[in-house]
């Protein structure tokens, strides 16, 4: 581990030392479904959905029996509804058909399932499972690039690189820190250079300085 990620990790630690999930779930299909819906969503959002859509559909098997236009229905406050409706019918479909109803704690299995990317899986298995992961969302692949800890666009080529320089058991703690991180002050349009304490170890920042 270099010396800048050495001091990245103590950084964000420092200051996000409680980053956590904040999709509300009970286990990991839970975890799942509202992962899907919070494709374009915020969290906050979703988690004002899923308590009756578990209660009305608390297993897989009653997401696959679902009809298409009553699961719309209970999801489209979360937007891009009938997209999701049809991915969660899908995917948990061949949860029944694959593993009994269950969510695998298995990335390789994970990423079987119709719609199920490496993101999704990461989430579940760093949050349900404990099994670590890097989560590539669009806030930690912006921050990852800003800092230089990549140069790569595509989210699986951040994150197998990421993986070569964070330590295994930070993955999960670490995409947690970088997303509350991208959401609070390095956003997207107007990142708050001044005031982020990575900046001492931010190309992008460092640069915005020198122009300044």
């Amino acid at each position: 581990m270099t010396d800048k990620v050495k001091a990245i990790l103590e950084m964000l630690d420092r200051h996000y030392p409680e980053a956590h999930c904040t999709l509300d779930f009970r286990n990991p299909l839970e975890l799942l479904v509202a992962t899907v819906l919070s494709a374009q969503c915020t969290d906050e959002r979703v988690n004002q959905v899923t308590p009756e859509l578990f209660r009305k559909y608390p297993d897989a098997q009653a997401f696959a029996a679902a009809p298409l236009p009553e699961l719309e229905a209970a999801i489209r406050p979360t937007g891009f509804y009938h997209n999701k409706a049809k991915a969660l019918k899908t995917i948990c479909q061949g949860l029944v058909e694959q593993f009994g109803g269950k969510v695998p704690p298995s990335l390789e299995d994970l990423v079987k399932l119709p719609g199920v990317g490496r993101k999704t899986a990461n989430v579940v298995l760093g949050n349900a499972f404990g099994i670590p992961g890097i989560v590539v969302d669009t806030h930690l692949g912006r921050v990852a690039q800003r800092l230089g800890l990549t140069r790569q666009k595509d989210p699986v080529k951040i994150e197998f690189e990421l993986m070569e320089l964070i330590p295994r058991e930070k993955w999960t703690k670490f995409s947690h820190q970088m997303i509350w991180h991208g959401r609070q002050v390095c956003t997207a349009r107007k990142p708050r250079c001044p005031e982020c304490p990575l900046l001492p170890f931010c190309d992008f920042g460092q640069a915005q300085g020198k122009r300044g």
